[in-house]
């Protein structure tokens, strides 16, 4: 049989990432490619800094998106702020803490490890109890928006405290920029990452990063050379600079970089606090669905991120089977449970385009019918008429 065109699915992604992707971001994907230097294309570059400094609520020079996934956003955080024999504390709350030990850990650097329950937020006091012992600490950083768990940690107090013991700060902001209130200014935060595919509606592959002055002048002032050549922002700087000097670097994602652009200016024109307050609102409707029908939360009110609701699996049901249920005869993506979560927990997510009324209504009604089907023990006919009441 011969070789053909691959033509997927249509699905409704209600998973931790990626998200529905807007038909004006993929009518951009499709423009004509231009060269990376083009002049036209520079203008855009401009353009993309200013709308990413608009997202993140920073005026950062050192603003744009990495011509990777949000995994090379965290590389890029450590690999140019981390030298080898530095001492960084790393909060770890979920999957994602681990990760940044990793690279802490390849960088030749010491993780000193902060360890919360998957579920719970970061606790400060613990925080500041590992700063008064490791008083000779560079770096802190942590996950503010736990995808793993659906945990939101308090970004702006965390900051203020590895700020009082002369810490930097990196922040993953994968799951919260465009969906949570995140102000880099205005928190002071030194170093952040995040990604296209989540709050943002855009296809996978790259990721925003934002460094203020004090975490550029550390980078320029390095002892050591940054150990990776294409992640290395004393070269990337060149390319990403403004204006129309700007040095080869590397072939950047053209197309992709025109979804990003289409993405950012979708959401400014929604208004950066009315992307927060609907993702709240949708967060607030599919709860209300939830808990009626009988699935309780993992992550207690208050530390809830709205884009991505975490639930406990009723007992008895195989969560693969629901999932598989779901996929095939209804088109929609919820994820599983990572770690120590997997097999007891949904992660349902409302990202970006797909944080809608449609969506909360159409799971809450297809996960409804596929519990009953295998005999769950839920409420019936009641999470649709709740969810709709937060409507």
């Amino acid at each position: 049989m011969a070789n053909q065109s691959f033509i997927p699915p249509q699905r409704i992604l209600m998973g931790p990432g990626p998200s529905d992707v807007s038909p004006r971001v993929l009518e951009a994907v499709g423009r004509p490619t231009i060269g990376h230097l083009d002049p036209a294309f520079v203008g855009m570059m401009d353009d993309m800094k200013s709308l990413l400094q608009y997202a993140f609520k920073t005026d950062n020079a050192l603003t744009f998106p990495v011509s990777a996934p949000g995994s090379a956003g965290m590389e890029t955080c450590f690999a140019n702020l981390v030298e080898p024999g530095d001492k960084v504390i790393i909060c770890q709350n979920g999957v994602f803490g681990g990760r940044m030990k990793e690279n802490v850990i390849r960088g030749g650097a010491t993780p000193v490890m902060v360890e919360d329950e998957w579920g719970k937020v970061v606790d400060p006091g613990k925080l500041e109890d590992a700063l008064k012992a490791n008083p000779d600490a560079k770096i802190v950083a942590f996950v503010h928006a736990e995808t793993s768990t659906g945990a939101q940690s308090d970004a702006q107090t965390l900051v203020k405290l590895a700020h009082q013991y002369d810490c930097l700060t990196i922040v993953d902001a994968v799951t919260s920029l465009g969906g949570s209130p995140l102000k880099v200014d205005e928190w002071e935060i030194d170093a952040i990452y995040s990604g296209t595919q989540k709050c943002l509606s855009s296809p996978p592959g790259l990721s925003p990063v934002s460094f203020n002055e004090h975490a550029a002048e550390v980078i320029k002032s390095r002892k050591t050379p940054v150990q990776s050549w294409f992640l290395d922002l004393n070269l990337v700087m060149g390319y990403w600079g403004s204006g129309a000097k700007r040095a080869y670097h590397h072939t950047a994602p053209i197309n992709n970089l025109y979804g990003l652009h289409e993405a950012l200016v979708i959401l400014k024109e929604e208004g950066l606090e009315n992307s927060w307050a609907r993702h709240e609102a949708m967060h607030q409707a599919l709860r209300a669905g939830f808990e009626a029908m009988g699935l309780s939360f993992v992550v207690k009110e208050g530390d809830r991120l709205p884009q991505l609701n975490a639930v406990t699996i009723p007992d008895g049901i195989d969560d693969a089977e629901v999932r598989g249920k779901l996929l095939n005869d209804y088109n929609l993506e919820i994820g599983a449970g990572l770690g120590a979560l997997a097999g007891k927990v949904w992660r349902v997510g409302l990202m970006g385009h797909a944080a809608n009324r449609h969506n909360v209504v159409y799971c809450l009604s297809a996960l409804e019918t596929v519990l009953s089907q295998l005999g769950a023990g839920i409420e019936k006919g009641v999470a649709v008429e709740a969810a709709m009441a937060k409507l």
